[in-house]
């Protein structure tokens, strides 16, 4: 089969690969969309944390069943997506009902080789039904899982100031489900491309450049009370370091963010807000079929999160463009 491989970092290329056998208890998927996403991007580049090279990258996935046990739930056929969070199952935190940062996690795509590729064999617990989706929706369900489950973590609530900051994907994901809960959201980039976009397709009406009138423009918006809660999806160190102060007090501070440095804070500051912080990994189960509904329903703006289609033989050179013009792109879907 055919398979996009990234050999070392900013060389990717299309190889031959094995087909997959698929073990018992497993799902054999014939792969038909693959979402890109900034792991993606970091993993071309070099600095994505948890990886080594060669990797089949891909774990924003949507496929049809092509081969599964007898007595499944699934079919041959059957449309699904893939949690690419395969987790232990006995370890502390999958114990305590939190695979996505189980201790000995295996994520497709960073950890093990993903679905970039033609096929693919994945335990069925792993394996989630597509329900009403199209593929190119289902392959959006990952990306919108992870700002769910920010969502989620950060317990926003009807009626909080929620400031996200970082109008890529996971960002534009986080304000979409922040405001279904009721709060009242405000997105901030460097990019005035990307927030122009998210205002004018996704109707995020409350947009923030970061420039050098950032703070007080936050400050005017909150009447010096600033956020309840603050989500960082830049996938920036120093960024992440200034979200601190943007947090009111007794707010908490969600980083879905994550980077290669150390982060610092400054402690008087913490204490006297008594700010929580909160880490958001991946998402579970719970948070896809969530979406999948939210989805369903209507009330995510999938025709406008795509801005992007190519077929999987052009990705080698669609990628590397893809992060050089990074400020038209919210979402590039790979097709087979």
């Amino acid at each position: 089969m055919k398979a996009v491989v990234c050999e070392r970092p900013h060389q990717l290329g299309l190889a031959e690969r094995p087909l997959p056998v698929r073990n018992p208890g497993e799902v054999l998927i014939r792969i038909r969309r693959i979402g890109l996403c900034g792991t993606d991007y970091h993993i071309f580049a070099g600095d994505q944390p948890f990886l080594s090279y060669p990797r089949v990258m891909g774990h924003e996935l949507a496929g049809e069943v092509a081969e599964v046990d007898l007595g499944s739930a699934f079919a041959p056929g059957d449309l699904v997506t893939v949690n690419p969070y395969l987790a232990c199952g006995t370890c502390i935190a999958c114990r305590k009902g939190k695979p996505n940062c189980c201790v000995s996690i295996q994520v497709l795509g960073v950890h093990t080789d993903g679905g970039m590729c033609e096929y693919l064999a994945v335990p069925e617990r792993a394996v989630i039904a597509a329900g009403a989706l199209t593929a190119d929706q289902a392959a959006m369900v990952e990306f919108l899982s992870v700002g769910a489950h920010a969502v989620r973590r950060g317990e926003v609530q009807a009626g909080d100031r929620v400031l996200v900051v970082g109008a890529g994907p996971i960002g534009v994901a986080v304000a979409l489900f922040a405001a279904l809960d009721g709060a009242t959201v405000t997105l901030a980039d460097t990019s005035r491309q990307r927030l122009d976009y998210a205002r004018d397709a996704m109707g995020i009406a409350d947009i923030v450049p970061v420039d050098q009138e950032f703070e007080a423009a936050l400050a005017a918006r909150t009447d010096g009370e600033f956020f309840d809660l603050v989500f960082d999806a830049t996938g920036n160190s120093r960024a992440m370091e200034k979200g601190f102060a943007y947090v009111a007090h007794g707010g908490s501070y969600v980083l879905v963010s994550v980077v290669k440095q150390d982060i610092t804070f400054a402690d008087p500051e913490f204490h006297k807000r008594e700010m929580r912080l909160i880490g958001s990994r991946n998402a579970t189960n719970a948070d896809f079929r969530a979406v999948i509904a939210a989805i369903e329903q209507g009330r995510i703006p999938t025709g406008a999160i795509m801005t992007h289609a190519f077929p999987l033989a052009e990705a080698p050179d669609q990628i590397p463009n893809l992060i050089n013009d990074q400020g038209s792109v919210l979402k590039a879907i790979v097709t087979l």
